[in-house]
């Protein structure tokens, strides 16, 4: 329906929602997108967003989580507790202060708020689903690269994370489909239409008295391509990462 749809006029969708175009399937839709509604400059403001918000929070996360396993006494299991909380607080909870906090910092329409933002909502999932997996590790492997001398840093670096990539791999998946469709945050903070993400950018075809279908579900097809794509040539690692851990050899 959404690609039918994206292929139809707004009479046509109203005529027949659920048909085929009579009069073909046309893609002016897709040409108007781009050039009348600048979906190209949102497509670079999502894709910035999303990449430093996953890269930065698979760092930190991956760093905390490794510390709590370290830790492996009531410090690392009240750390860890610490985080679980950091999951059960809506972020609708927070809109009031946050939004405070940040226009005090000078970090409204700008794309560094976002990131800022999303990193510190999404580390609290990450270290969960981290910390989860480097449990698992064999403790002895880890013991045996002490004994060797090899410090802290060079354990994670060298031990921890290349044994991590499985489970790296699918949180990685599981932050960025979160940051591609988030649309609270950048409703939230984001007034300018320079710095406007994909699923804000969206709206702008909803009106108070009328809906512009055909745009709407064009955009919704092109921001939803990335997401599929990926998904196929990683679904093997995100299986991979969701299963690894649960049966220890």
């Amino acid at each position: 329906m959404v690609v039918l749809t994206s292929m139809k006029t707004l009479e046509q969708t109203f005529d027949n929602p659920l048909g085929i175009p009579t009069d073909g399937l046309i893609v002016e839709n897709f040409i108007n997108i781009f050039q009348e509604q600048t979906m190209a400059g949102y497509f670079v403001n999502s894709s910035v967003v999303t990449l430093f918000s996953v890269s930065f929070t698979l760092i930190f996360a991956a760093m905390i989580a490794f510390g709590i396993t370290r830790l492996n006494d009531w410090k690392g299991n009240v750390l860890f507790a610490l985080f679980t909380i950091g999951m059960m607080i809506p972020p609708q909870v927070n809109m009031v202060p946050l939004y405070s906090l940040i226009l005090n910092l000078g970090l409204t329409n700008s794309l560094l708020g976002l990131v800022l933002v999303n990193i510190s909502s999404t580390i609290p999932v990450a270290v969960f689903i981290l910390t989860g997996f480097m449990k698992t590790l064999p403790k002895e492997l880890l013991e045996a690269s002490t004994i060797d001398g090899a410090g802290n840093w060079r354990i994670f670096t060298k031990v921890v994370v290349p044994l991590s990539l499985p489970s790296l791999s699918a949180t990685a998946i599981f932050l960025l489909v979160m940051h591609w469709n988030d649309l609270l945050y950048p409703l939230l903070f984001i007034t300018d239409n320079a710095y406007k993400t994909l699923p804000l950018a969206l709206l702008d075809f909803q009106g108070q008295y009328s809906t512009n279908y055909p745009m709407l579900f064009t955009g919704v097809l092109i921001a939803s391509v990335p997401m599929v794509i990926m998904y196929i040539f990683l679904q093997r690692y995100f299986v991979a990462g969701m299963t690894s851990g649960t049966v220890k050899g």
